[in-house]
Order: structure tokens, then sequence, then C-alpha cells
């Protein structure tokens, strides 16, 4: 409800002291929030590079029937944009593959430049739809120092939602549980681990004495 793919029977949702219930998906994304998804939504027929140009466009001043002219100024931003997105793929380490199809990346990759292309889009709030799923041991590591990384680099503001429980203790600073869709406990991460209801719920007595 908060990126617009679906709206809210009742209540409102403000980013920022504005309303944004009901906008589109697009025009949210205008005001700064971006998201991926737990199911990786790439363009699998577009190159590495051409996917993080797609997030750019969102920031594009010129407009799309400009294309056919070859109208200068269009062209100066494309340019401005290639490059953008090349310094993002750097950011993210995949500068190498910038010319390869996104579908050859292997999964972890494919989540760092799902990232990549959110980036893009120059958001403050940015969304993660259970990044971890799917991740081996090692990939699950690597993914929670590049999510820390990326919300220093960028300033951006996170809200993650997993299931994975040591990647939500590795990485939030504040902390929401749901059960059932209701809320039943917030705080830090000390907090969390220590609460009755969410060893009961999520983490297990084993989880609590090792934490």
């Amino acid at each position: 409800m908060i990126t617009g793919f679906y709206t809210p029977t009742e209540g409102s949702v403000f980013f920022n002291g504005n309303e944004i219930t009901g906008l589109p998906p697009y025009k949210v994304c205008e005001t700064g929030i971006a998201r991926t998804f737990q199911n990786i939504r790439l363009f699998t027929n577009e190159t590495v590079l051409q996917n993080v140009m797609i997030g750019c466009h969102v920031r594009q001043k010129s407009k799309w029937w400009m294309a056919p002219f070859l109208i200068p100024s269009m062209i100066r931003e494309e340019k401005e944009i290639r490059e953008k997105s090349m310094k993002l793929l750097e950011s993210v380490a995949l500068a190498q593959h910038a010319d390869e199809l996104s579908s050859s990346l292997p999964y972890g990759a494919q989540r760092r430049l799902e990232i990549a292309r959110a980036l893009a889009t120059e958001p403050s709030f940015l969304l993660l739809d259970e990044p971890a799923a799917g991740m081996n041991p090692l990939e699950t590591v690597e993914l929670m120092a590049f999510i820390r990384r990326i919300r220093d680099e960028f300033n951006l503001t996170i809200l993650l939602i997993e299931h994975d429980m040591k990647v939500v203790m590795g990485i939030c600073e504040y902390i929401w549980v749901l059960d059932y869709g209701k809320l039943i406990a917030e705080g830090d991460p000390e907090a969390i681990q220590s609460n009755p209801r969410v060893i009961e719920a999520y983490l297990g007595e084993e989880y609590a004495k090792n934490a």
C-alpha cells in the first residue's frame, strides 16, 4: 500500500508530510520512495546497465516524445544517465557485467542489481522485501554488509521486511514484530531478542540462548 501497488480500503498514507494514498507506483516513486521485491523483478532481456538506466529515467527531465528528434538536451541527459548508471554499478560491484544480460547474473548479483536500479531513482526511503530470500549463508552475510553500506553511503532510511532473524538483528536499528498481522513487539534488537512473545512466535528458546 505504501508504494501504490494496492489501495487501502481505509486510512491514509503520508510521506514527508504529504498524503500519497492511492497514488500510482510511478508517482509514489517520484516522491522519493523505492522498493525491491521478494521475487526479483529485472528486465531479463535487457543488459545490466540498461536495467539501472531504466531506474534513472524517473528523474529524467526530457520527455519520451523527444527521442525520435535527437534533441541535443536529451542526448546530453542520456549520456549523464549512462554515466550515473555506471557509477551505481561500480558501487554495487557489477560494473564489469554492464553489457551482459541481467538474466546471466548469479542470484546474489541479481539482487544487488535490483537494489541498484532502486537507488537510481534517488530515493530517501527504500523498502526491501525479503532481500535474503533464496540466498545461501555466504550470500546472506555479503548482503547484510552491502545493505549496511548503501544505507550509510546514500543516507537512506530502509524499511526491511524479512523472516531471517539473523539478517534482521544484524541490520536493523529498530524493529516491529508482527504475528498474524498484529503488532506484538517493537524496540531495538536487544529488546526484541529478549521479548517472550517474540521468542515464542519466531525465535525459539535456542536462538534466545545463543543471542
